[in-house]
């Protein structure tokens, strides 16, 4: 629950409160009228300072809930934070491709264009054939540059980290 409804919620408590002080207090002071003037007669009757003193407070203690209440419902509530996680670009490292042949070039390129690659698909772009694919990954999985992962029928070949 947001702090403004429980703030409301303790004035409307405060509020009935109020309302069953000053129906007890009235209540009380008409026993006391009826007891007193028969004991006393027309004297004040000691009992009227306890009916006093404790309206005084029970008010002092509703008071103290409506202040409670209020600030309850005029303070700012909490800001939420929200905190977003910046994906960090990756420092491109140098990748040396020197010692590689065309062929495996080509592969490693089309690999690190699209992240991942289904190996059925580089078959298809490149236009080599299956043996000669898997020649070729096995070469730069061997060198650390890509890696094989098994998925159904299938391999997606991925950059390696």
């Amino acid at each position: 629950m947001e702090n403004r409804n429980v703030g409301f919620l303790v004035i409307g408590i405060s509020l009935l409160i109020i309302g069953i002080v000053f129906i007890f207090n009235n209540a009380l002071k008409n026993i006391v009228g009826a007891s007193c003037s028969a004991t006393h007669g027309a004297q004040v009757c000691p009992m009227y300072d306890t009916i006093t003193t404790q309206t005084y407070l029970a008010i002092a203690i509703v008071g103290v809930l409506i202040i409670i209440g209020l600030v309850l419902i005029f303070t700012k509530p909490d800001e939420r934070i929200v905190v977003r996680k910046i994906k960090e670009k990756k420092l491109e490292k140098k990748i040396d491709l020197s010692g590689l042949k065309q062929e495996e070039k080509q592969v490693f390129k089309l690999v690190q264009e699209n992240d991942a690659v289904f190996q059925a698909d580089l078959i298809e772009k490149t236009g080599f054939g299956k043996a000669k694919m898997s020649r070729i990954i096995d070469r730069l999985e061997g060198r650390g540059l890509v890696e094989r992962k098994r998925r159904g029928m299938t391999n997606i070949v991925v950059l390696k980290d």
